[in-house]
């Protein structure tokens, strides 16, 4: 059994933490570990037609952000790795500096030095020196950084389509395939 903790930090984009969830479920060998913090549970409430309980049903184990003393806050707890979608720059912030004020920040903070995969898809339009800043030092660290950015080469014109794309790309982070993941197959040529 494989485990994997999901964050969902307070940036927009918050539903996408609810289809990535929905698309570990495709993986009975996955055992999801779901931390939400206070400000993703206001964005859902601005953001969301669904009910905040159906994403907490989508998960193995949920945590409480403030639970600093959560199974997923200690090296001993073996997991894969983490992802925080969508990562918020406060929490991209927290992350690159070692602030684990919450556990979102700890947990990410524990996979990172337990050489644990961290996965961030960060949200903020435009990006400032901060920002880049930050992507770069946590590049540097070791995280691997999926922006949510459109695509176009795979004729994915839906948002359902364009989140699955996303979602394909953060699952190989982890050796899983998507059967909704539409991958670039090259151009035969002359």
């Amino acid at each position: 059994m494989k485990r994997i903790i999901v964050g969902i930090s307070g940036a927009s984009g918050v539903e996408m933490g609810y289809h990535f969830l929905k698309a570990l479920g495709n993986f009975p060998d996955i055992e999801t570990h779901l931390v939400i913090t206070e400000g993703a549970r206001k964005t859902w409430e601005l953001e969301c037609d669904i009910p905040l309980t159906q994403l907490m049903e989508l998960a193995y184990a949920i945590h409480d952000n403030k639970n600093l003393a959560a199974s997923v806050s200690s090296g001993s707890f073996v997991t894969s790795g983490m992802v925080v979608m969508p990562c918020s720059m406060k929490s991209l912030s927290g992350i690159t500096t070692g602030y684990a004020a919450n556990l979102l920040c700890r947990a990410a903070d524990v996979c990172l030095k337990e050489g644990r995969k961290v996965v961030l898809v960060p949200r903020e339009m435009p990006l400032g020196k901060i920002h880049l800043r930050n992507l770069s030092t946590a590049a540097d660290l070791g995280c691997t950084i999926i922006p949510p950015l459109l695509t176009f080469y795979n004729k994915s014109n839906t948002l359902s389509q364009q989140i699955n794309h996303i979602n394909g790309k953060v699952l190989r982070q982890f050796g899983l395939e998507s059967p909704d993941f539409i991958q670039w197959e090259g151009v035969q040529s002359c």
